[in-house]
């Protein structure tokens, strides 16, 4: 009897631990630009929230509902980076932690790229430091900053103009000589050139650029038509050439979206993502924003969600379709 007890509590406990390997979208109700970074068993989690820098620590981002947060940084109200704080990144870089993150002075198009920096082992303690604009020369509105480092040299991805005028925004990469400063002049990778990068009326857009490395591939992510739109998605570059990353004419432009929105599934504006390994290292996962409903845009309703990615044969990433909201999906493998 005692044996057969002592079974059926295991089998039990067994049927509950099942159950809490799995998880829905949306991750949180909002949080727009969602960006995470993995070291030393913890995932550091942000998302745009307009003020400030607010970072999450959590084992696995499956939990980020109930993970410990904290504002780490809030900029000068009255400074040229004090307001419309966007697309937070944070990396840890050649020993020290380091948030990129877009901001204005309320005007947008004042919009430049700036950095913090900490040295301490957790970010969300020790002393964030403002280190300051990071531009190139021109110095033309900039967001969406990613930095990568590829064959030991550093890279910053961003979204930009080409002059002073807001007609489209384009994806431009940079050299950097160290974490807070671009080295060089900037390089034109893509422009909106395909109809699905052009809904939106007259301002036509590219952004959110994100590298992503299959072995010795290398890809950009990126979303195109306005965020305020149902039809945000994400479009792939594809570096065909040897070493030179800032050959424009050796990245080529997938034609038509690689994830966007499905009706069927009720997600909508689909993008601005990010990725991450799994804790045990065997796992893709896409890290995007999107909206439950048509007509959303680009406010407060879009909430962070995740979902595993697989590759294709030539070896480019199969993000397949946005998974329904509140469909249970096994947690990242531990």
């Amino acid at each position: 009897m005692q044996r057969t007890l002592l079974c059926c509590l295991m089998l039990l406990a067994g049927i509950c631990a099942q159950a809490q390997e799995t998880f829905t979208n949306p991750l949180l109700p909002s949080g727009a630009d969602p960006f995470s970074f993995y070291k030393d068993g913890y995932y550091y989690y942000t998302h745009t929230n307009g003020r400030s820098i607010v970072l999450w620590k959590t084992a696995s981002l499956a939990d980020l509902k109930t993970a410990p947060r904290k504002t780490v940084y809030t900029p000068p109200r009255d400074s040229a980076y004090g307001k419309e704080i966007w697309a937070p990144e944070i990396h840890f870089i050649r020993g020290k932690w380091y948030v990129y993150f877009a901001a204005d002075d309320g005007n947008n198009h004042n919009h430049r790229m700036y950095v913090i920096e900490n040295d301490s082992p957790d970010p969300l303690e020790g002393t964030w430091t403002f280190k300051g604009k990071v531009a190139d020369p021109t110095n033309k509105w900039a967001i969406d900053g990613n930095v990568f480092e590829h064959n030991r040299q550093l890279y910053m991805l961003w979204s930009g103009w080409e002059g002073d005028v807001n007609t489209h925004q384009n994806i431009y990469i940079a050299k950097m000589k160290n974490p807070w400063t671009i080295e060089g002049d900037r390089v034109l990778l893509s422009t909106p050139t395909y109809d699905w990068e052009k809904s939106g009326q007259k301002v036509t857009v590219n952004e959110g650029p994100q590298i992503l490395m299959n072995g010795k591939k290398l890809f950009i992510v990126y979303s195109a038509s306005g965020c305020w739109t149902d039809f945000y998605a994400l479009g792939l570059l594809t570096f065909t050439g040897k070493k030179n990353l800032l050959d424009a004419a050796a990245w080529k432009k997938a034609e038509a979206p690689l994830f966007k929105l499905s009706k069927e599934n009720g997600v909508y504006a689909p993008g601005h993502n990010s990725f991450f390994m799994s804790p045990n290292g065997k796992e893709n996962w896409i890290l995007y924003h999107a909206n439950d409903n048509p007509g959303d845009g680009c406010g407060g309703k879009r909430s962070p969600r995740m979902q595993p990615f697989t590759w294709k044969k030539d070896g480019s990433p199969d993000f397949g379709v946005p998974v329904k909201p509140g469909t249970p999906l096994p947690v990242p493998a531990k």
